[in-house]
């Protein structure tokens, strides 16, 4: 039999006395996609946090890339994950240039490793090709385009063969132009032979193309609904989500959100 990708049972988590996350329960099976919604605080982050091994829940069970925690080396487990935020691309210096930048990723710091072989070096050539950047190679990274910058993130993120690769708010700041071509980026992705597991966070429900098969809606910290993204993303899972009556409407493979009148 072989281990899910993802499985989370009865995971609660504290601060203090505020419960962040009640008793989530999660299962992610090899070749699914997912996208993740909620609105601010409704548990997302912190969510991704523990399956990354970064937080440890009060309560509950968790294993990952079938390493259960508690018998297992987190360490070892977060260089099989890749994740694309905002928080790295912002903490990236000023001199750094495109190649490096995906090159960094092979340890998951900021810089070029010491040694680099001339193999690591073809690949991260190859990775900015393949995210429609290997024009930009040694651009530096501060200079491109804020969708330019997203598809470095994810050729260094690539640069280590994660399993699975979590994308955080990834379109964020983008134009309605750049997003779709980012999007098509990761469709692209997805469709790969040796693609990871993608887990898609977003307030934006337009974003979750047809590449994402599943979908996670939270709501205050406990899952509200999971399952086919067809059987979450509709006006009354999506209302409760996000806090607003919403009705949705389906455009092929693509859901588009609209907040209901008085």
């Amino acid at each position: 039999m072989i281990d899910p990708v993802i499985n989370v049972s009865g995971v609660t988590l504290y601060r203090g006395d505020t419960v962040i996350l009640r008793g989530i329960d999660w299962r992610v099976e090899r070749g699914q996609h997912w996208a993740i919604v909620g609105a601010n605080g409704s548990g997302k982050t912190t969510l991704l946090n523990v399956v990354s091994g970064y937080l440890w829940p009060s309560a509950g069970e968790v294993s990952v890339l079938g390493e259960p925690f508690g018998g297992t080396d987190l360490r070892a487990l977060r260089r099989r994950i890749g994740w694309v935020s905002t928080f790295l691309r912002e903490m990236t210096p000023s001199h750094e240039r495109a190649l490096p930048m995906v090159l960094s990723g092979r340890t998951g710091g900021i810089g070029v490793p010491q040694e680099v072989t001339p193999e690591e070096s073809e690949r991260g050539r190859e990775l900015l090709e393949r995210i429609g950047c290997g024009h930009r190679i040694d651009h530096r990274f501060v200079t491109l385009s804020q969708g330019e910058q997203q598809r470095v993130m994810i050729a260094r993120a690539l640069m280590a063969r994660p399993e699975l690769l979590i994308l955080d708010e990834v379109c964020a700041g983008l134009d309605l132009a750049a997003r779709e071509s980012f999007l098509e980026t990761l469709a692209g992705l997805a469709a790969g032979d040796d693609a990871p597991t993608m887990l898609f966070v977003t307030h934006h429900i337009e974003e979750i193309i047809p590449a994402f098969t599943h979908a996670l809606a939270l709501e205050d910290g406990r899952v509200l609904k999971a399952g086919p993204k067809a059987d979450v993303l509709t006006g009354g899972v999506l209302s409760g989500a996000l806090g607003l009556p919403l009705e949705v409407h389906r455009h092929g493979d693509r859901f588009w959100p609209r907040a209901m009148a008085d």
